[in-house]
């Protein structure tokens, strides 16, 4: 089950975090694995431990906010059976402590680079015969959050892009559907508590952990299950969907 012998996928954000365990993992069920990222050396690094392994990757440094460079790329690659966006920043402030700068900024990474990803590869797919999408929203898209204003909107686009191209490429067997994790442990969280609570990590880090009911962070590795599952071809008869991974947070809070 869940393999992915002859199969190709993009990752975007596949250097670090979540996109790098989705990587990790569409590898060792047989894929081959075009690692994009900002950070060439996280590529490079998260490509190569993939080839060490006895999987095969390549890595290509990449700005998603350029869609000629990403026009090219995929073009380049030729054929792609699995898409997987996981390139974005994350914001901390609310509607008006918000900067324009900073707004323009989540804005472009995490809208305009899922867009960019989505055009450039989706008539990629169309020529390969198919294929699977999967967009890494959050919860923020369907709970309010504090101090995320311009994060939610970000993915709250990612959310509605996904049943848009869903509904409009099913035709062509493009199956595309999102994940929304809840707070995932990746190195975000541990800068995040660095800068803004040094000395306190770990205290804090207990706090965080506990406002899920599960009483833990996620792993990054759980999302890229998820993301398995998704893009293999159990999962045909799925598309359009958003599937929460929050340990309860959505679900059992109130």
């Amino acid at each position: 089950m869940f393999l992915l012998n002859n199969k190709t996928a993009v990752v975007t954000g596949g250097g670090s975090g979540i996109g790098q365990e989705v990587c990790n993992v569409l590898a060792a069920q047989g894929a081959t694995v075009y690692v994009l990222d900002l950070n060439a050396e996280h590529a490079h690094a998260t490509a190569a431990a993939i080839e060490n392994n006895g999987g095969s990757a390549k890595a290509i440094a990449i700005d998603v906010t350029d869609q000629a460079a990403m026009k090219k790329t995929y073009e380049a690659i030729e054929k792609i059976h699995l898409m997987v966006n996981c390139a974005g920043i994350s914001h901390i402030g609310n509607a008006i402590n918000t900067s324009e700068a900073d707004f323009e900024k989540i804005f472009h990474v995490n809208v305009r680079g899922v867009y960019n990803s989505l055009f450039a590869g989706i008539p990629v797919m169309q020529k390969t015969g198919g294929g699977a999408i999967v967009n890494i929203s959050s919860i923020v898209a369907k709970v309010g959050v504090a101090d995320r204003f311009a994060y939610s909107m970000s993915k709250g686009a990612v959310h509605a892009m996904t049943l848009s191209v869903a509904k409009d490429f099913i035709k062509d067997g493009i199956r595309c559907n999102s994940i929304s994790p809840g707070r995932v442990h990746t190195p975000f969280v541990d800068g995040f508590l660095k800068k803004n609570y040094p000395g306190q990590e770990p205290e804090m880090f207990e706090k965080l952990s506990k406002t899920q009911p599960i009483g833990r962070m996620g792993k990054p590795v759980e999302i890229a299950h998820q993301v398995l599952y998704l893009c293999s071809d159990e999962a045909s008869f799925i598309t359009g969907s958003d599937y929460s991974i929050d340990g309860g947070f959505t679900t059992l809070n109130s």
